[in-house]
């Protein structure tokens, strides 16, 4: 068995000969030869720039949402005017996230209509692109699953504000409690009460029409009180429907976001098993090409076998 040699020093004896020849001087040359131990990075493509710059967007969301968890939850650090705006901020930046990740789905799709997508080599290889453009697909598809994740997280925050509202909108009952009557506290009212009995015999004939009055005033003030009641706990109710509508509806809209991703993943899966059943047919299309040629050069070939055979034997006899 042959020992296998190591031609690396002869390939750089080769070409610093070479590059002496064609004039270089002692910098180009020594840069050049220490192009083989530090070799530069290859550029990156728009689209992986691109890509960097919406992930660094998403992290800086997350960092956000990090830092102001607890001036949006706990009502004693902030105001509402504070924690609307904080709201405002991160709906600001998920909506620049969204754009960003759109823009690079628009840029994927005229690359697919073009066919001007690079590969990795600079070759124009059918697979290579395709290989390139479902890598680009899943680029994206990461993207859209952290900036869902990290907006899940400000959706539960969003969630312990809305049920601390609607639990300090809900009526408190009081319960009031009788006060406790004493034995020696009731058998000194009893006394008092039967020391008076005479004296209110005789105010009773002077105060009735008095008394009469007030207790229509009273009527009137209670029905007022338990109309006023009413209405309070119907404006609460009313109030904790509308927090409730409010969670409801945003939660909708995030489940209304999650299924419209997972309705372009399904989409992009379909065309992608669309494009394997064209070249599917196109290959069983081929393969019945080569399979009728290659019947016909077998009759050619059996035909022209037996025409010599034949010629032979004519030809011997």
């Amino acid at each position: 068995m042959s020992r296998v040699r190591d031609r690396t020093e002869d390939f750089k004896e080769a070409v610093r000969v070479a590059a002496l020849s064609h004039g270089y001087t002692e910098a180009q040359l020594a840069a050049l030869m220490s192009s083989f131990i530090i070799r530069k990075p290859s550029p990156k493509s728009p689209f992986t720039n691109a890509a960097i710059k919406t992930l660094e967007s998403i992290k800086e969301l997350e960092r956000f949402i990090v830092k102001h968890r607890r001036d949006y939850v706990d009502r004693h650090r902030t105001t509402e005017q504070e924690r609307d705006n904080i709201e405002h901020e991160v709906g600001v930046f998920v909506k620049a996230c969204k754009e960003q990740i759109d823009i690079l789905k628009n840029r994927i799709h005229e690359e697919e209509k073009n066919g001007s997508t690079k590969t990795w080599l600079g070759t124009k290889d059918e697979s290579s692109r395709l290989d390139l453009i479902a890598h680009q697909h899943g680029v994206v598809l990461i993207l859209s699953e952290r900036l869902h994740s990290v907006t899940a997280q400000f959706d539960r925050l969003r969630s312990m504000r809305f049920q601390d509202a609607i639990n300090r909108a809900m009526p408190r009952k009081k319960i009031q409690k009788k006060p406790e009557v004493k034995p020696a506290e009731s058998s000194k009212s009893n006394l008092v009460l039967k020391s008076d009995v005479s004296k209110v015999e005789e105010q009773e004939v002077s105060t009735a029409p008095m008394r009469v009055q007030q207790q229509l005033l009273d009527d009137e003030t209670q029905a007022l009180q338990v109309e006023l009641t009413s209405l309070l706990d119907a404006v609460q109710e009313t109030e904790t429907k509308m927090m409730e509508m409010s969670a409801l509806n945003h939660l909708m809209s995030t489940h209304v976001l999650q299924q419209a991703q997972q309705i372009q993943y399904l989409y992009d899966q379909a065309v992608e098993a669309t494009n394997n059943v064209e070249r599917g047919n196109k290959e069983l299309s081929q393969a019945i090409q080569r399979n009728s040629s290659s019947r016909t050069f077998l009759l050619l070939f059996f035909f022209v076998l037996t025409f010599s055979v034949l010629f032979l034997d004519w030809y011997n006899n």
